[in-house]
């Protein structure tokens, strides 16, 4: 998981720090939590959440809810069933907005990005059967995005397991490892069979939701259990924790400061060093390093600055590898990124003569991508890092050699019929009327949406701009654009193909909670990542193409506004339009679909992967779509 701190607005705060942990400890696990909570119930860290007055009618539904609100719990997205009934009606009844969607795994994917909007855990509520199995993909984007997510579901009570219970949820219909048990999904997941449980299990989600990273966590409540009284003998805990800070020791410290001062030095700035922009500026202003970003890490240094030599990995920029070949540092700075595929290709290219000093609160992270390259590991929240090299880290020569900047080809005169749109003419109005004149998050999906967003679009600040890497499931930008707008209480906008619209919207959700989303979709009747990619290939017979679809119609029909826009000169209008409404808004733009998507980073990383064109006239062409 890459660095993604909770930062210090977090809900968790309190005036009283949690004594037990000192600002420089860092909980290693769930289970390291409980051990640790056990040790210190008696040093006045946690205080009774109950007290005498309470009524002894509280059901475990409703204490789950106002522990969630003590939490930091704002918005729970979700679809409700009759198995969940009760804890449904003590989510409503509480202080958390409840909001139902028309898919689970919608409601998952906008949990995620609500989360990230306004740095608050969010919940997930599902019924049983169906309704867990439908919301693991989102679940799974939120894990690999490194978001707080709390999944709440309901399973089948004790007494009818196996017996073919309506929907039945239990290790008779699914398989307990990996969805009630912690595992590569979930940091955390139990079932809850009594209300004995209760304290324990909200010590453990308090404790874990004030740990740097994401954590995401499953609660499986059998619908007896939900009614089920809580005894008043039961104390349940003041879920006021301080958020636990990472940092690097001295020594770690001392030893960056060696290597970076040795020689010109690079920074590699990832999504898990969002909270830390102003002193990355300030680094590389101080140093004179260049600096390039993931894709999801857009806009933490100005894609302006002079030092920004461009995005790396997928839809990045060929002036990053004109950087490294000209004016090669001696070793690169990586702060907050895995460096996996979709950030670097694993290219060689972009591996400095001395190696990495990679920064993670990840131990796991440092050295993977690149197993066979000197690294040097820190782990540290990249905020408090960064503060102590601006401390010791010495300033550098002013270097008089301008540095390569993202290559931006001019946009040729628009065709005497300016149909359909072209997708850079598409982005240049994108990037004038929606990223300059307004502060809305912009999200991207997966796909060609990806590519040309991540390539043309141009962020000045930090957290606009959000893709899926990790994951890249079609239908997250589509629906967390809901989670984005909801949190931010603002504008926000997807940026979206025809496919992933076609499989998972929630424009009734944002029309039923009057969410300002707005989505622009690429309509050009395809799968066209694929569709391109296989043309490439020379493969025939495989069918990527889509019967044409009118999607302002549908948006209309469900009580959304909505544009056509068939040619380039209405563009700039229709995003205006967009912007200017207080209601959920579509744009159904026409793109051209023969325009080559700027994959070619992905091509060369495939065709080292063995993904060859089937011609063997010329076997070297490259694929330009993801490997299944």
């Amino acid at each position: 998981m890459s660095q993604n701190y909770t930062g210090s607005n977090s809900p968790l705060i309190t005036t009283e720090p949690y004594k037990e942990f000192p600002a420089n400890r860092y909980v290693e696990s769930v289970s390291d939590i409980s051990r640790q909570v056990d040790e210190s119930e008696n040093n006045g860290g946690i205080e009774p959440f109950l007290n005498d007055e309470t009524p002894p009618t509280l059901s475990v539904a409703d204490a789950i809810a106002q522990m969630l609100v003590n939490l930091g719990v704002s918005y729970a997205f979700g679809v409700a069933g009759g198995a969940m009934a009760s804890l449904w009606g003590a989510l409503s009844n509480s202080s958390i907005d409840v909001l139902n969607f028309r898919h689970e795994a919608g409601a998952a994917f906008a949990a995620t990005e609500a989360y990230f909007a306004n740095n608050r855990p969010t919940v997930v509520f599902t019924t049983a059967g169906p309704g867990i199995t439908n919301a693991l993909t989102g679940l799974f984007a939120a894990r690999g995005e490194g978001a707080k997510v709390i999944l709440l579901s309901a399973c089948t009570s004790a007494p009818q397991r196996g017996r073919w219970a309506i929907q039945e949820t239990s290790t008779y219909t699914l398989p307990s490892g990996g969805i009630f048990t912690p595992g590569a999904l979930f940091n955390y997941a139990i079932t809850i069979e009594s209300a004995a449980q209760l304290p324990q299990i909200f010590r453990k989600l308090a404790l874990a939701m004030a740990q740097p990273g994401g954590f995401v966590a499953h609660l499986s409540i059998p619908t007896a259990v939900q009614t089920s009284l809580v005894d008043e003998n039961i104390s349940l805990p003041q879920l006021n924790v301080t958020p636990f800070p990472m940092t690097a020791s001295k020594q770690a410290i001392a030893k960056s400061v060696e290597l970076l001062s040795s020689g010109p030095f690079a920074i590699w700035v990832g999504f898990g060093a969002r909270d830390a922009a102003e002193e990355i500026i300030e680094l590389a202003e101080r140093t004179g390093a260049a600096v390039m970003c993931s894709p999801r890490g857009k806009g933490i240094f100005p894609e302006d600055h002079p030092q920004f030599v461009g995005v790396t990995g997928l839809g990045g920029h060929a002036s990053v590898l004109t950087y490294m070949e000209q004016q090669p540092p001696l070793r690169t700075l990586v702060l907050g990124t895995r460096l996996g595929e979709p950030t670097s290709f694993w290219s060689s290219a972009l591996v400095p003569k001395g190696g990495f000093v990679h920064v993670d609160i990840d131990p796991e992270v440092p050295g993977v991508a690149y197993p066979h390259v000197e690294t040097f590991g820190v782990r540290s929240d990249i905020k408090a890092f960064v503060e102590e090299l601006l401390q010791q880290l010495p300033d550098a020569p002013d270097s008089t050699m301008p540095l390569p900047r993202p290559e931006r080809k001019a946009i040729e005169p628009a065709p005497e019929v300016d149909y359909p749109v072209r997708p850079e003419v598409l982005m240049a109005a994108i990037q004038k009327i929606i990223v300059e004149d307004t502060d809305a998050v912009v999200m991207a999906e997966c796909g060609n949406s990806f590519t040309w967003s991540t390539h043309l679009l141009q962020f000045s600040e930090a957290n606009r701009y959000r893709v899926s890497t990790g994951v890249g499931a079609m239908g997250h930008a589509v629906t967390g654009v809901l989670g984005a707008a909801l949190a931010s209480n603002s504008k926000a906008v997807g940026i979206v193909g025809d496919g992933a619209m076609l499989m998972n919207n929630e424009i009734s959700t944002a029309v039923k909670y009057k969410i300002p989303a707005i989505w622009i979709v690429l309509n050009d009747a395809r799968y066209n990542m694929c569709h391109q990619g296989m043309k490439i290939l020379g493969l025939k017979g495989a069918d990527a193409t889509l019967p044409p679809t009118n999607f302002a119609m549908i948006a209309r029909g469900m009580g959304a506004e909505a544009l056509v826009v068939v040619r380039e000169s209405e563009i700039e209008a229709a995003l205006q339009q967009a912007i200017a409404s207080n209601a959920p808004f579509l744009i159904d733009v026409v793109i051209d679909a023969d325009r080559p998507a700027p994959s070619g980073a992905r091509n060369k990383s495939l065709a080292a992967q063995g993904v060859k064109s089937s011609s063997a006239k010329n076997p070297a062409k490259q694929v330009s779509f993801p490997m299944v």
